[in-house]
């Protein structure tokens, strides 16, 4: 569907962004250990972004294709959650927002499992 394949290149624009003001503005400023927490968020973000572009592509091909379609939301809401809160830590160095993350890695798993169903079915 054209609404997912437009937020997956929304969130890679947003991913490659972010990723290179991390290595440039955030490098010196950020202790190797928070650096290497927002660059997970870069990693899923990344991952994920491609997802959503996948699930644009391929959502007209499949039956099940309102499937696809909540995959790709619970999807935006992991990278969100997930990324999000790992640049908010990063970023802040509150390590409560860490609480959040595990909820964001149960979208991407979700999401994928809502993909396994609409291909299996269809």
């Amino acid at each position: 569907m054209k609404i997912l394949l437009v937020l997956g290149c929304i969130m890679m624009v947003l991913a490659v962004a972010l990723g290179a003001f991390g290595a440039h503005a955030l490098k010196k400023r950020l202790s190797a250990d928070m650096m290497s927490i927002f660059q997970t968020g870069i990693q899923y973000h990344i991952a994920h972004g491609l997802g959503l572009v996948l699930l644009g592509a391929v959502a007209g091909n499949l039956v099940h294709s309102s499937l696809i379609v909540t995959a790709g939301w619970v999807m935006l809401a992991g990278i969100l959650l997930f990324s999000g809160s790992l640049y908010a830590l990063s970023l802040s160095g509150v390590k409560k927002l860490g609480a959040i993350t595990p909820i964001g890695g149960v979208a991407f798993l979700a999401s994928w499992v809502l993909v396994i169903v609409a291909v299996v079915q269809g």
